[in-house]
C-alpha cells in the first residue's frame, strides 16, 4: 500500500522565532530581541535538521517552508544552509516548493535577492491590509505605500508570490471590503491568503476586547457576508478558493499547506516546531521546546529540541484528516478515511446532501460553497458521526 507521505505529501518546516514587533492579535510564537548569535542559532538548527532526519531515510521532499516569527529577518545564509542540507539529507522533489514568509519592510525586502540565490523561490507576504488606518490599528510596522513596492519587488525576484489579508477589522463595512479586495486583484497576485481576524486568548486584542476596548468588531452575520463576498469576488477573477481561507490561480496552490490539509508527514524544526510522521500504520506527533533559549539549551545538550515524540491513538490520523480534508474545495476522499480506519456514517453524508452543504463524487466528499461558509459545523457534525471501522463489508461508501 502507498505509504502515507507519498500519498499526501512530504515537507520541512522550518520556524525562525524572532520578530521586528509584536502584533497585537497575534498568538503564534514568536518573540522580539535585540540580539541573535546567528552562528550558534544556524548550527542549532542544523543539528535539529539531521537529528529528526536520520530517522527517515528514502523520503522524498516535496516543500520547504519557513515561518514564523518573522524568517526574513533570518541571515540569507542560515536559510541556504538549511535548504542544502535538506536536499543532501532527502531526494528532492523536481520542482521542489520553497517558502519564505516575509514582512514589507524595506530591511527585510532588501534582502530578498539572497533568498532567492539561497533556493528560495516563494514569497509570502504580510500585507494584513491594503489601508493605512487598519494596519496602524493592526500594530503592522510597514505602511500601504511599502507593501506595494514589497509585492512589485517579490514577483521580479521570485518564481511564486502570495500575500495575506485579514478582514472582519473594526469598522469594516461590506463596501469597504469589496472596494480593498479590488484592489488586492488589481495587483495580480497568483496567491492570496485571506484570513478572519480572531480574538485569540493571550494576545494584546484579548485583553483590549475584555476590557471593551476593540469597539465596531463585525457581527456574526457581517463576518458571513464578508466570507461570502471574498469567496464570490476572488471566484470571479479566476483565484477560486481552493481551501477555505486560501485563493489561487489554478496550479499555484500552497503545495506545503496542502500536505497540513491532507493530513501529510513533515518534519518540525525550530522552537516550538510540530511535526507529524508515519512508520507503516503507527502516526508520531513531535513538538519542540518553545521558547528560543531554552530550545537552544537542549539542542545543545541533545543535539535536538524536541520535548515530545509521542505515537498518536490509532484513530488520530483518520480523524486529522477528516478535519484537514474538509477545509479543501477538493474535499474528502472517504476512501482513504476508510484505510486510515474511520467511516463517517451514510445517514450523516445524506443530511449534508439534502441540506445542500456538500456533494459526493465517487467516494469523495465536497463541501459546496455554502458549505465551505459552514466548515467548522461540518467537521464537528461529521466527527461527530464517524465510527472506527469494524465490519468493512457492512459499509459502503455512497456514490
Amino acid at each position: 500500500m502507498t505509504e502515507n507521505w507519498q500519498e499526501a505529501g512530504f515537507g520541512l518546516y522550518v520556524h525562525w522565532p524572532f520578530c521586528e514587533a509584536k502584533c497585537p492579535y497575534c498568538d503564534f510564537n514568536s518573540h522580539v530581541t535585540g540580539y541573535v548569535d546567528e552562528t550558534r542559532w544556524r548550527d542549532a538548527l542544523l543539528s535539529d535538521l539531521r537529528h529528526q532526519a536520520a530517522c527517515l531515510p528514502d523520503r522524498r521532499l516535496g516543500s520547504i517552508f519557513f515561518g514564523g516569527g518573522t524568517p526574513s529577518r533570518m541571515p540569507p545564509d542560515i536559510a541556504a544552509a538549511i535548504i542544502a542540507e535538506a536536499r543532501r539529507l532527502w531526494t528532492p522533489a523536481n520542482d521542489l516548493e520553497i517558502t519564505l514568509e516575509a514582512n514589507p519592510t524595506s530591511v527585510e525586502t532588501g534582502r530578498f535577492h539572497a533568498f532567492r540565490d539561497a533556493g528560495v523561490n516563494r514569497v509570502s507576504l504580510g500585507v494584513q491590509s491594503l489601508r493605512n488606518r487598519d494596519l496602524r490599528a493592526l500594530g503592522r510596522t510597514h505602511d500601504v505605500a511599502q507593501a506595494l513596492r514589497a509585492l512589485q519587488l517579490a514577483r521580479d525576484v521570485f518564481d511564486r508570490t502570495s500575500f495575506d489579508l485579514i478582514y472582519a477589522r473594526q469598522g469594516q463595512t461590506l463596501d469597504d471590503w469589496r472596494s480593498e479586495l479590488g484592489d488586492a486583484v488589481a495587483l495580480q497576485p497568483d496567491h492570496l491568503s485571506v484570513y478572519q481576524l480572531t480574538i485569540e486568548p493571550g494576545t494584546v486584542f484579548a485583553r483590549r476586547h475584555d476590557a471593551g476596548r476593540l469597539p465596531g468588531l463585525p457581527d456574526d452575520d457581517v463576518q458571513a457576508d464578508l466570507y461570502l463576498a471574498t469567496d464570490q469576488i476572488l471566484e470571479r477573477c479566476g483565484m477560486p478558493s481552493y481551501e477555505v481561507s486560501n485563493h489561487a490561480v489554478p496550479g499555484r496552490e500552497c503545495r506545503h499547506n496542502l500536505t497540513y490539509w491532507r493530513a501529510g508527514d513533515w518534519v518540525g524544526v525550530g522552537p516550538g516546531a510540530h511535526g507529524r510522521l508515519t512508520w507503516g500504520t503507527e502516526r508520531r506527533a513531535t513538538r519542540a521546546v518553545s521558547m528560543p533559549e531554552a530550545w537552544l539549551g537542549a539542542v545543545d545538550a541533545n543535539g535536538h529540541g524536541l520535548i515530545e515524540q509521542s505515537t498518536l491513538p490509532s484513530d488520530a490520523h483518520a480523524d486529522e484528516y477528516l478535519i484537514g480534508a474538509l477545509r479543501l474545495r477538493k474535499g474528502l476522499d472517504l476512501a482513504r478515511l476508510n484505510r486510515l480506519g474511520s467511516i463517517v456514517r451514510l445517514d450523516a453524508l445524506d443530511t449534508l446532501m439534502e441540506e445542500g452543504l456538500a456533494s459526493c463524487h465517487g467516494t469523495v466528499l465536497r463541501p459546496t460553497a455554502r458549505g465551505r461558509a459552514l466548515c467548522d459545523s461540518i467537521i464537528a457534525y461529521l466527527a461527530a458521526r464517524s465510527e472506527p471501522t469494524c465490519d468493512r463489508a457492512s459499509h459502503k461508501l455512497s456514490s
